[in-house]
């Protein structure tokens, strides 16, 4: 593993050890220097860091309960792969969340925050035409966060957030589908329209039953995820 990059870059307003750690091994994970379905070498990690065990410790309860991690009491800490079951179960939750916060919406949404959904999903559709898919990803998470922001609840908003980094940053795939990316600017300009109408019911559920659908989703999700599976042989 390249631990070439310290701590130290990340320390930038002097947030808590444990803090720091966690951000390191996310990044780790991101950049695709952890693999999933490998166990860490624990003494290696606070060997290359000069830490001790207990900030990397914290930091690696906090992963397993964001579904990153799953810690063995004999066998180590291993990196979960992303397989069918989460990527299904964060859609269904990811839906809900969302759904929930258009609702919640409704109340301070404005006319600024529609024109901004709109100009952020042209710049989807600009960087997918020039291949720009960092570009295009960026746009994509703050499309959502227009609505997302209105939302009081910030455990609501920590959890869409994990689960997108779940999805996403896991690692971060170099490649993308585009023709699920064409297709997601489509819905994106669908609920744009319904939140510009003020139609937040139409809209809490076009998210939860269109866009964060498994089901309407599900070729995409394969062809994007499980291809190289795929091509391999059935999957069992």
């Amino acid at each position: 593993m390249d631990t070439s990059k310290s701590l130290a870059t990340l320390d930038d307003k002097n947030p808590p050890l444990r803090e720091q750690v966690y951000a390191y091994l996310k990044k780790q994970l991101n950049d695709g220097l952890l693999k999933p379905g490998v166990f860490l070498d624990l003494n290696s990690i606070g060997n290359d860091l000069g830490l001790s065990r207990t900030p990397l410790r914290d930091a690696l309860l906090r992963l397993e309960a964001e579904g990153f991690v799953t810690i063995h009491s004999r066998r180590g800490v291993l990196i979960k792969p992303l397989d069918l079951a989460t990527i299904r179960n964060s859609y269904q939750i990811l839906g809900a969340l969302e759904a929930a916060t258009i609702v919640e919406a409704s109340q301070t949404f404005t006319d600024d925050d529609t024109r901004t959904m709109f100009e952020l999903n042209a710049v989807m559709r600009s960087s997918l035409a020039s291949n720009n898919f960092d570009d295009y990803y960026e746009a994509n998470l703050a499309f959502h966060d227009v609505y997302i922001s209105h939302s009081a609840n910030s455990e609501l908003r920590r959890l869409i957030r994990i689960h997108k980094e779940r999805l996403y940053d896991f690692p971060r795939r170099e490649g993308y589908l585009s023709e699920w990316e064409t297709q997601s600017i489509h819905e994106h300009e669908a609920l744009a329209r319904l939140l510009e109408a003020r139609n937040f019911n139409e809209a809490a559920t076009f998210v939860r039953d269109v866009h964060w659908s498994f089901s309407v989703q599900e070729r995409y999700i394969m062809s994007y995820y499980f291809a190289r599976e795929a091509a391999l042989g059935p999957r069992l």
